[in-house]
């Protein structure tokens, strides 16, 4: 499951009202499924299309099945780093001409990297089909890599750590957790990697990485927009089917998570103005039957103000300033984990005992009909209000069929969410939410005791 997009018009803020408020007893409508079509080209590439004619305008997104979880340690940050050398330069287009080609003809560009996949994407005038397909093209098969162009790159993805990470309060927050909690697993560094690690890399590395996994038997096109299926089948395949296949298969031996079997607890300090608590426990991966309950018990514990965490320690027991969590529920095993923001006054002992009390309430007793209903309402909303463009359709096709490897998980999420019952989350809740399986983290800034 994947919703991204903002809420950009007054229709939408009152279409997520109108369900977040909607009564218990009314189930949401199911919205229209995603009339696409698939093919694999002879290259291994996968396409998907979906035509939407409302407006004159292509999307076009480029997955590759890279993350920061294919990286080895000691090399960390590559698949980051590869999301800024894509637009380098290739043979036939200079540094930094991509974006500047889409932006000359009124269209916009950008990529993003998640632990499990790096994002090529533009949005065009549909007459420019054409030349994005031609610009992807270039780069997946004749990207440049030399010295020069790597050593600037690095400096800039530095600068970028700091800016995000090193020089925002709690900023390292999600990479303390993911640390403490991972051994052996590759989840266990951050996707923006070390400044150790980008100072250590070499640019054959960089090249060795590349001729690795930026390769069409490893990548996914998504085409959502203003087209005729069967001539941008024609054009899709005159440009990225070209691209010669990896002759080697695309290594996947990410080493496996050990199950943790005994409660772990752990005091650092960091450059932090408060104390934070952490309680985290490893839960399955995207797309196991256990993933929708636990969707839902996330909603439950930490979707928003009103959900029980925030309101039982900012609200009620007045314990923290902030609390906030939820599952990070991605291709392989990872966390749920539940923040608190130590109030003044209060000590840590006390929002680590309240993060657990609301926890083990899951597991001990089932939600109400009303909470059940409101959290598949907001599902309901974010699963809509995450289809409205182009972008968020294309978003949809490619986390199925990269992430899951089924693209009818696309449209077969909703029911299976809105048919979720309260025995379900506390099935799942007795599953992962045990005391062996706990991380109880606690931050102090430097000089605390």
């Amino acid at each position: 499951m994947r919703f991204v997009g903002h809420r950009r018009a007054a229709a939408s803020a009152a279409l997520a009202l109108a369900l977040t408020l909607a009564p218990a007893t009314h189930a949401a409508v199911r919205p229209p499924r995603l009339a696409y079509t698939m093919t694999t080209l002879d290259n291994g590439l996968k396409v998907v299309f979906l035509e939407d004619h409302s407006t004159p305008i292509v999307h076009l997104q480029i997955w590759y099945h890279v993350g920061s979880k294919n990286e080895r340690p000691g090399r960390t940050g590559f698949a980051h780093f590869f999301e800024h050398m894509m637009f380098k330069g290739s043979k036939n287009v200079e540094p930094e001409g991509h974006p500047s080609y889409i932006s000359s003809v009124g269209g916009q560009s950008n990529a993003y990297t998640t632990e499990d996949a790096t994002v090529f994407w533009e949005t065009v005038p549909a007459q420019y089909l054409p030349l994005v397909l031609w610009l992807e093209a270039d780069r997946m098969a004749s990207l440049k890599i030399d010295e020069s162009a790597f050593k600037k790159e690095r400096e800039v993805v530095k600068e970028e750590r700091r800016m995000r990470i090193e020089n925002q309060p709690y900023g390292r927050l999600q990479e303390i957790i993911s640390d403490q909690s991972f051994t052996v697993h590759p989840y266990k560094h951050p996707v923006i990697g070390s400044m150790q690690d980008l100072d250590a890399a070499s640019v054959n590395d960089v090249r060795d990485f590349w001729q690795t996994y930026y390769v069409p038997n490893n990548a996914t096109a998504v085409l959502v927009g203003d087209f005729d299926a069967k001539e941008a089948l024609r054009l899709v395949t005159q440009y990225l089917g070209r691209v010669p296949k990896s002759d080697k298969p695309v290594p996947r031996d990410i080493p496996k998570e050990p199950a943790q079997t005994k409660e772990k607890r752990v005091t650092i300090h960091d450059d932090w103005p408060l104390p934070a608590v952490v309680v985290a426990h490893h839960i399955t991966y995207d797309g196991n039957p256990d993933s929708y309950p636990l969707h839902i018990a996330s909603k439950i514990l930490s979707d928003g103000q009103s959900s029980r965490i925030y309101r039982k320690l900012v609200y009620e027991k007045q314990i923290a300033l902030a609390a906030f969590g939820g599952g990070n529920i991605i291709e392989d095993p990872n966390l749920f984990f539940a923040v608190a923001i130590v109030q003044p006054g209060h000590t840590t002992e006390e929002a680590a005992n309240a993060l657990i009390d609301e926890l083990d309430r899951l597991r001990s007793e089932p939600v109400s009909a009303a909470e059940l209903q409101q959290a598949k309402n907001q599902f309901a909303r974010d699963y809509i209000l995450s289809r409205e463009t182009d972008q968020q359709k294309a978003e949809q096709l490619g986390h199925a069929v990269v992430i899951h490897n089924d693209v009818r998980t696309a449209d077969g999420e909703f029911d299976i969410f809105q048919n979720t019952t309260a025995a379900d989350v506390q099935r799942v809740a007795q599953t992962y939410f045990t005391p062996e399986n706990r991380l109880v983290l606690t931050i102090l800034p430097k000089g605390a005791k």
